[in-house]
């Protein structure tokens, strides 16, 4: 399913957490909060919305092993004699200034993510927010992952889960981990109606669960797509308005 489904779903989502759930008191953050949440289980994808959000340091990556190479080479250039060891720094400098020069789209983007999860580790760890540091281990590792697979199945929509508790519990938020976890588990819901399906139960069980109705891509695929949406949004609209007595 796009991204752009995926995430109109999964803000309707947290509008239909916000307007129904009862004590939780209707929230446009916990809203913007399911929505993002839509994204996540794809940033095993590079190509997908939030990898491309999140992956805007994707230049400055390419400029830092450019750096790097120059930097190498002026360090044998001028700190080494002539000689195997300087040819071997040389042969290191190229390889980088190559490296920097090929990273072009996806393998940037990895790269970048990988880059900012970290940073977003050691913020946690700095301000003693494990759901920080959670988060950023979810950022730089899921790039690195084939495409449905760990990011979308039960095990981490529970995680995602978990560290939308323990933002709760640091930051007071009330209802963080239900606008999260229905969000996140919304994108895997969406991908199941589709005909590759979602391996809810890696590793324990390598069955693909499906309802084949959509080709995402395809013109009827996308037709269904908005016509899913659609209604969904009608029915949620219409629950939150007739829970309010309108």
């Amino acid at each position: 399913m796009r991204g752009s489904s995926h995430l109109a779903i999964g803000l309707i989502t947290g509008v239909a957490i916000a307007g129904l759930v009862p004590g939780l008191p209707f929230s446009v953050p916990g809203i913007a909060l399911a929505g993002f949440s839509s994204l996540a289980p794809d940033l095993d994808h590079p190509e997908s919305r939030l990898s491309k959000r999140l992956g805007f340091t994707q230049n400055y990556v390419r400029w830092a092993f450019a750096a790097g190479a120059l930097a190498i080479a002026a360090y044998a250039y001028f700190q080494l004699r002539a000689g195997a060891e300087q040819r071997l720094y040389y042969t290191v400098a190229l390889a980088f200034g190559l490296l920097g020069v090929g990273m072009q789209g996806g393998s940037a983007r990895r790269l970048a993510l990988l880059f900012t999860g970290l940073a977003t580790v050691v913020a946690g760890l700095y301000t003693e927010q494990l759901w920080l540091s959670l988060l950023g281990t979810f950022v730089a590792l899921a790039p690195f992952t084939a495409h449905r697979s760990w990011t979308h199945t039960i095990w981490a929509t529970a995680l995602w889960t978990y560290i939308g508790h323990l933002a709760n519990q640091h930051l007071g938020w009330h209802g963080v981990a239900l606008f999260a976890g229905s969000g996140y588990a919304s994108h895997l819901i969406a991908d199941t109606l589709t005909k590759a399906g979602v391996r809810w139960f890696l590793p324990l069980w390598d069955h693909s669960f499906k309802i084949p109705l959509i080709s995402t891509g395809s013109a009827s695929g996308n037709m269904l797509e908005v016509a899913i949406c659609a209604g969904y949004g009608l029915l949620v609209l219409g629950l939150v308005v007739g829970r309010m007595g309108f």
